[in-house]
């Protein structure tokens, strides 16, 4: 009889359980963003949060946990309750941190549920107009006649941009000079005084200069033109299967039910079908994406297996 009355106490409790997350939020969300505010994570989880708050009527609020390439928000994403109310928007750092840093390592996978692809946001190659390449293939003639002469400017050591350069220099065979700044900005600065040669900055913090002469765009890293800079060819057009672009997604803990998860992922699919959400996010030079948690995950491992061939080849030592 007392497993007979366990069963039935059991029972009792799955329909509250069912209830409990249909309701799903009954308190405020918080959405990690690894970087400071003004940046395009920041930018995409402010507005997936904002669009989210009015479809759920509760708070979703971005806190920014800043700080090595997004591991500190990762870390923390990992460590939380794995009921929906913890997300993280994540970007590429989660598929290379591993293989870039000793400490805090987190495994893409095995520590995180995948939820949902945000957008994809290309790097362009840009050079100093003192450079004598109008185009892809003049660059690596110059690289090939000069080799570990031309200098490439990044926001740091793994950062997407120096990856996108060290893809392009094993592709291609030629060779850079790496030189890491502590951050985007300081990067184009440099870049815009003529102390460097090239880099691969985000479209959106370029394009300007690109207009404006002041920086010669000369590819861009998708596998499309950019509707922001449409005169700019792809990269791949000059190098075969050339392809990099950056990503953002949002991930939870390890653990989340697949139907909760599955609910989160179509709600924030529909934001971002939505005519003014992708309008926002092009301006930005992002391209809305939204899929299933199973298809992000995928996605992750095949993002893995790429940089981890990059970083091997590249020689490129992980840090603290």
């Amino acid at each position: 009889m007392g497993a007979y009355y366990v069963l039935v106490a059991i029972l009792a409790c799955v329909p509250a359980m069912v209830r409990a997350q249909s309701a799903y939020p009954v308190k405020p969300v918080r959405i990690l963003a690894g970087f400071a505010p003004g940046g395009f994570t920041d930018t995409a989880a402010r507005i997936l949060a904002h669009r989210l708050s009015a479809a759920w009527g509760q708070q979703v609020i971005v806190e920014n946990r800043t700080g090595a390439n997004g591991l500190i928000a990762g870390d923390l994403t990992a460590k939380s309750a794995a009921d929906g109310y913890t997300l993280f928007m994540s970007s590429a750092g989660l598929t290379t941190n591993p293989m870039l840093y000793t400490k805090q390592q987190r495994d893409p996978l095995k520590d995180f549920t995948a939820v949902s692809l945000v957008a994809g946001i290309p790097n362009v190659l840009v050079v100093h107009p003192a450079v004598p390449a109008k185009n892809v293939r003049e660059l690596l003639a110059v690289a090939k006649a000069k080799p570990g002469t031309l200098t490439q400017a990044s926001a740091g050591t793994g950062s997407p941009g120096h990856l996108s350069g060290e893809l392009l220099q094993l592709m291609t065979r030629v060779k850079f000079i790496h030189v890491p700044y502590k951050g985007s900005g300081p990067a184009l600065i440099d870049l815009l005084g003529g102390h460097v040669d090239l880099s691969f900055p985000s479209i959106s913090a370029s394009v300007a200069q690109i207009r404006e002469g002041k920086l010669r765009g000369i590819g861009v890293t998708m596998a499309k033109p950019s509707p922001m800079l449409p005169d700019v060819p792809p990269i791949g057009e000059s190098v075969a299967g050339y392809e990099v672009v950056g990503w953002y997604g949002i991930v939870g803990p390890a653990g989340m039910p697949r139907d909760l998860t599955a609910k989160i992922s179509g709600e924030i699919g529909r934001m971002l079908a939505v005519p003014e959400v992708r309008e926002r996010f092009l301006r930005e030079g992002a391209e809305p994406i939204g899929n299933t948690p199973d298809e992000f995950s995928a996605f992750l491992a095949r993002d893995q297996v790429k940089w981890a061939a990059v970083i091997k080849a590249a020689n490129i030592r992980p840090s603290e």
